[in-house]
């Protein structure tokens, strides 16, 4: 994640500057969560001696506040490349028109994944929050377990390579 986020650095390869903003804040939050997670998990070992409760739910709410950013990430890409397609000037008949469509279609159904994945693991992440805050402690496990499955197998088939159809060229 840190060599990620030092090669991402501010986003200035980014165009939009929204994108880049949830994308800088975003990577400042999964940054601040693994430590605050790896202090929670030393202090229930017994390997520090630190309530581990506040750290668990700094963590928790650190994973939230990076899911929501990436949330609002995925919608506004998705508006962008949706822009993209309606816009009038692109229209033509040729062969690099209907590829560079293929391939945008193919980043709009990626960013619906990744969004679905996303908010599947918001709703555990305010599950995993203390009671009273919204849903927090009110899932049964088998739902706890659909949502992390439904992420998990998202994630499988988006990192298990490119999904797009044949296009027509081919």
């Amino acid at each position: 994640m840190f060599a990620y986020s030092k090669q991402y650095g501010l986003g200035a390869k980014e165009e939009d500057a929204i994108i880049r903003c949830l994308s800088v804040i975003s990577n400042l939050a999964d940054q601040l969560y693994y430590p605050c997670e790896h202090i929670a998990w030393a202090a229930d070992a017994k390997i520090i001696h630190v309530n581990s409760t506040r750290w668990w739910i700094l963590s928790t709410a650190l994973w939230g506040l990076s899911l929501l950013l990436g949330i609002g990430r995925s919608l506004k890409i998705i508006l962008n490349l949706r822009r993209k397609l309606r816009n009038p000037e692109r229209r033509s008949a040729s062969k690099s028109f209907r590829r560079e469509t293929k391939m945008i279609e193919t980043q709009v159904k990626s960013e619906i994944l990744t969004l679905l994945s996303n908010l599947a693991d918001l709703a555990n992440a305010i599950h995993w929050l203390p009671p009273g805050f919204l849903w927090a402690g009110r899932f049964p496990s088998w739902l706890v377990g659909l949502m992390g499955t439904v992420s998990s197998l998202i994630s499988v088939y988006q990192a298990s390579g490119p999904h797009s159809e044949k296009s027509d060229d081919s």
